[in-house]
């Protein structure tokens, strides 16, 4: 179990942190390009999750004889979803230190713009300007950096893993 774990896990973790380079290196320094960043962010942060799901079947048709309960599918995929996570927040914290230093600073820029192009109220441009400050202070702090990342991918994983433990259960 803890090979299937381990391996599902890792490989997904590699997917998701592969499509995160390739996002930050298409963003670079055009803040423009997070026009369409969450798209394909979480696109990728899907397709990793993907195998949670091959790893859920794997382990029910090599270890459990064909047999699986949805305790144990979610036991699984669950596993499989957090070292994918931890590998997600590792991947992002090589690339914000190294590649994207200013990340928060363009996405504030991109963000206010967005705001003015769409034709915000000065109002709403100022409350809009001091909850990203606010959000950009907080996110100094590596451990907030941690927990809002490891926060991006594990709720999409969470429902794979409900998902696929209720798909692949069979007694």
């Amino acid at each position: 179990m803890k090979k299937i774990i381990l391996t599902y896990g890792l490989i997904s973790g590699a997917i998701a942190a592969t499509m995160m380079l390739a996002m930050a290196l298409y963003v670079g320094n055009d803040p423009n390009h997070f026009k369409n960043g969450e798209i394909f962010g979480y696109t990728g942060i899907l397709l990793s999750m993907l195998l949670v799901f091959l790893g859920v079947r794997a382990y029910r048709d090599q270890f459990a004889g064909g047999r699986l309960t949805f305790g144990q599918g979610f036991q699984v995929g669950i596993l499989i979803t957090l070292i994918s996570c931890v590998c997600y927040v590792l991947a992002w914290q090589v690339i914000y230190r190294t590649l994207m230093p200013d990340f928060m600073e363009q996405f504030m820029e991109y963000s206010i713009n967005q705001m003015k192009n769409d034709g915000a109220t000065e109002a709403a441009i100022a409350a809009k300007t001091a909850e990203l400050t606010h959000f950009g202070e907080m996110y100094k702090n590596p451990l907030v950096n941690i927990a809002f990342t490891f926060l991006e991918p594990l709720p999409i994983g969470l429902a794979v893993t409900l998902a696929t433990a209720g798909i692949l259960r069979k007694k």
